[in-house]
């Protein structure tokens, strides 16, 4: 056992290694206190201390490398601890669009702020929302306000539940990851380096937070899709939905709606409020062009598309771990990022032991995304590898203004689609992308509507084909040997990696630049990417309302 001592103020930290498979005892910690601090071994039953952080350090023996504060008996060690949700029932409502991260973590701060949060999802509750994924992956049918994009809970919930953000240059990230503790998510995403909560956890936390802000006196609104924004002279907002009938709310005593759209009607409602938080996720199209109709400034933004790379999860064990992977060791994961020809190439969303779905929002399109469960015990590892696109690189796209780039990606998803004419996959083995050759046979694929054999290197757009022609190798050579192998398997495509749209807004009020009391939020705003960074863009948007 190794301790690496570092000087705090009162506090000291300490970094203790122990080999995977070994538990850290309350014993050794204190041990390796007794001599950071400098105190009579008699006082080591006495020592506070706390785990900050684990990690997993693959470099030469495997080990988990932990960083511990500690202190003496005498001094103060701060527990963190959340503010209290406030009875909002009868305060000013603040209307919420969206329930994904940024969403629901803007609707818990204003409980704790006193205002009423009214959430408006254009998608089903949680549980509702699971029979039209499924209806997607087994018969190919599209419901474009209910899928892998919209819903309870957003993207990330059937995304693997990666809480991947470390940065504290957003916001405290603790708050996010003690709420989520707080509605169900294990305590460790406290302490791991790669904290995920499991796509079949995750949506328990989600339903629980929807719970704890109605019996609050919050409102939560499934089914209704936003399809006007209106300032009144008065200030006030009118916010217009399209509402499934015969009830698209969940109020406290109410029961989950039925999946049956067939039985449902549409009709409108209208929602005002003083201020609106636009929290609507990065493939709420009509969103932006509802923005570009009126005028509200938006603008093209840059985001990144490619393809999901599968390989056998073994193969990504024995690459990760040296040949050293033992059953008890967790899941191996990579990340990798790199320039080619003045374009970033890096993986995105990286799901080991996970598998691949459908994510199309419109009918005529074809979109992978991955997940996993939180056991990450399925044969497959799949990632997205993409190439970072800029306005610039369309120039052919120009015409459509702010929407260039949407209008770009909408328009590769629909060329994917039309190759097979279904939601199979155009797939190629990934050493006969690179060398330009078809694939005499596909490997097996986790993707349930399964994979087409294509010149997908023909079908991506050349400035992201050939970028992924010259960094599959390098990474393979340079970075994680094997990586580069025919056995690993390309699919067609990996295009939500964020929004080709900005919103932008005022850098202090955080208020849309032109209109007073519209805060645009998170992923669909283009100011956050992923599920700790949206989760803590809510918080700050509610925080200025």
């Amino acid at each position: 056992m190794q301790f690496i001592f570092l000087t705090l103020l009162i506090m000291k930290e300490i970094e203790i290694t122990t080999k995977l498979g070994n538990s850290l005892s309350a014993d050794e910690i204190r041990t390796a206190a007794v001599k950071a601090l400098g105190v009579s071994p008699k006082m080591k039953s006495q020592l506070k201390y706390r785990i900050v952080r684990r990690s997993i350090d693959a470099r030469n023996d495997i080990l988990y490398r932990y960083k511990v504060e500690v202190c003496r008996p005498d001094e103060v060690m701060e527990e963190y601890a959340l503010d209290e949700y406030k009875d909002v029932s009868n305060a000013e409502p603040i209307v919420i669009i969206g329930a994904g991260p940024a969403g629901m973590f803007a609707a818990l701060k204003l409980l704790m702020r006193g205002f009423k949060p009214v959430i408006l999802e254009r998608g089903k509750d949680v549980h509702a929302r699971k029979f039209d994924m499924a209806k997607l992956s087994r018969e190919g049918v599209v419901n474009p306000d209910s899928n892998y994009c919209f819903g309870e809970g957003g993207a990330g919930t059937f995304s693997d539940g990666k809480l991947y953000t470390r940065s504290s240059k957003r916001g405290d990230i603790r708050e996010v990851l003690h709420q989520l503790v707080r509605f169900g998510a294990d305590p460790s995403i406290l302490i791991d380096a790669h904290p995920h909560i499991g796509s079949d956890r995750l949506p328990i936390v989600v339903e629980n937070i929807r719970k704890c802000i109605v019996e609050h006196g919050g409102e939560y609104h499934f089914d209704s899709r936003v399809t006007d924004i209106v300032k009144r002279p008065d200030g006030f907002f009118d916010v217009t939905v399209n509402e499934i009938s015969p009830r698209a709310s969940l109020g406290r005593d109410d029961i989950v709606i039925s999946s049956e759209a067939e039985s449902r009607v549409e009709k409108s409602a209208v929602y005002t409020s003083r201020k609106v938080i636009l929290a609507t996720g990065h493939s709420a199209r009509d969103i932006y062009e509802m923005f570009d109709r009126k005028g509200w400034e938006i603008q093209a933004k840059g985001f990144a598309l490619g393809v999901r790379v599968e390989h056998p999860q073994s193969l990504i064990n024995k690459i990760q771990y040296h040949g050293k992977y033992q059953p008890y060791m967790p899941t191996a994961e990579y990340s990798f990022v790199t320039q080619i020809e003045g374009r970033g190439v890096f993986s995105f969303c990286m799901c080991p032991g996970g598998i691949l779905v459908p994510a199309a929002t419109a009918s005529g399109e074809l979109v992978l995304n991955g997940m996993s469960n939180s056991q990450r015990n399925s044969k497959w590892a799949n990632a997205g590898v993409v190439v970072q696109i800029e306005p610039e690189d369309f120039p052919e796209y120009a015409q459509y203004g702010p929407l260039a780039l949407l209008n770009f990606q909408r328009d590769v998803e629909r060329k994917m689609f039309e190759y097979t004419g279904s939601l199979k996959a155009p797939a190629q083995r990934m050493m006969d992308f690179c060398r330009r050759i078809p694939s005499s046979g596909l490997p097996q694929t986790s993707y349930h509507p399964g994979a087409e054999n294509a010149p997908l290197h023909e079908l991506l757009p050349e400035h992201v084909s050939l970028r992924l022609k010259y960094a599959f190798p390098q990474i393979g050579n340079k970075k994680m040997h094997g990586y580069y192998t025919n056995d690993a398997l390309l699919l067609g495509v990996e295009s939500r990696t964020s929004s080709p749209v900005r919103i932008p807004r005022d850098p202090e009020t955080f208020e849309h630049v032109q209109i007073a009391g519209l805060y645009p939020c998170g992923e669909g705003a283009g100011y956050a990417g992923g599920i700790v960074s949206s989760a803590l863009d809510g918080i700050n948007c509610a925080s200025r309302v």
